[in-house]
């Protein structure tokens, strides 16, 4: 008999100054802490049947990849070090990694992936459609971020908003927007699983988006931008679903008749907990983006939920995104379980 099987990998490569910072204020001298699937598991063994889905463990990273390395490492907690990793492919490799646990340790149940990084999610995926087929599940992603952009197209971006943007978040001067790799990572992880057709296009659904390009940014003449909504229209012109947050808040019906069109037997769903990020919870990596309440996140898993009970199949899952570091990872943890709680043993 089928069963969730829960298992986790705590791969945190954020490159970002802030959250080097974060990790070296945190550096721990004892035991490893910090790790969002130990945090779960024991918030779930409390609240439900142990014997009502399996514990397959951890899979593990190098410490100094870990949210909260041991002080030993703080002389790797840098960004050259970070982005090395990052361009070089080593979400990928991590990815595969997480593929053959899957294969290996959880098949014939159904995987449930508790992690950082969200490029894992394609790990997960990837045997998921080889059990099946591709063109037989349906990734859906819950995300505030797009994830689909290239880091070729979505770096110039970053410099333009940096440049003419008076209120932007990010510095021209920064180094992580230029000379970088299109590698394979959490911002572009959706990007290279449609390049290498492991999803077709109209099989992925993206909603929540709260990055989507303004109106106007399609009229600008700017060739960096250009280049950036052209990602978007050829997405949509491929045949991916991008939903974005303000249209989940205002016409929840659409997104629900959305979910009922899905036509594929089985669903993979992908959790960012940034999807409730400065609204419904706070302890997640990315707070640049104001997601969903926890009413309006709760009422997108209902429609879910009412899905997979009417001819659609469970073929995976995943929560990703914690911030272990956060004031506030304990209520994000909560809140995780809540939503496995809703979609899986309701």
């Amino acid at each position: 008999m089928e069963k969730i099987a829960f298992f986790g990998c705590p791969l945190d490569c954020d490159e970002r100054h802030e959250a080097l910072k974060e990790k070296i204020s945190r550096l721990h001298q004892g035991e490893a802490i910090g790790d969002p699937y130990e945090a779960v598991m024991a918030l779930l063994r409390s609240d439900l049947d142990p014997t009502a889905w399996l514990e397959q463990g951890n899979l593990p990273v190098p410490t100094w990849l870990e949210p909260v390395p041991p002080v030993e490492e703080k002389e790797k907690l840098t960004t050259r070090d970070m982005v090395r990793f990052i361009d070089n492919d080593g979400c990928r490799e991590v990815a595969d990694r997480v593929g053959r646990f899957v294969q290996d340790r959880v098949f014939p149940h159904i995987p449930c992936l508790i992690a950082v990084d969200q490029s894992l999610t394609g790990g997960v995926y990837r045997p998921v459609v080889e059990r099946y087929a591709p063109e037989e599940v349906s990734l859906v992603v819950l995300d505030a971020h797009t994830d689909a952009i290239p880091v070729s197209i979505l770096a110039p971006a970053v410099q333009y908003d940096a440049e003419t943007n008076p209120a932007s978040l990010h510095d021209a001067q920064d180094p992580l927007l230029y000379d970088r790799t299109d590698s394979y990572n959490a911002s572009s992880f959706l990007f290279h699983l449609l390049a290498e057709k492991v999803v077709p296009p109209r099989n992925l659904y993206i909603l929540g988006i709260a990055d989507y390009p303004p109106k106007h940014a399609f009229r600008l003449k700017d060739e960096r931008i250009s280049n950036y909504v052209g990602c978007y229209q050829e997405l949509r012109q491929a045949g991916v679903t991008l939903v974005t947050r303000d249209e989940i808040v205002g016409s929840p019906s659409r997104v629900r008749r959305l979910l009922e069109a899905i036509h594929t037997p089985y669903l993979y769903l992908s959790v960012d907990l940034d999807i409730g990020a400065r609204n419904a919870l706070n302890g997640v990596r990315f707070l640049d983006r104001q997601g969903l309440s926890a009413a309006q996140l709760f009422k997108l898993l209902d429609y879910l939920k009412a899905r997979l009970g009417n001819g659609l199949r469970l073929a995976g899952l995943d929560l990703c995104e914690f911030n272990p570091r956060s004031p506030d990872w304990a209520s994000t943890c909560r809140l995780a379980v809540e939503i496995i709680k809703k979609l899986l043993f309701s």
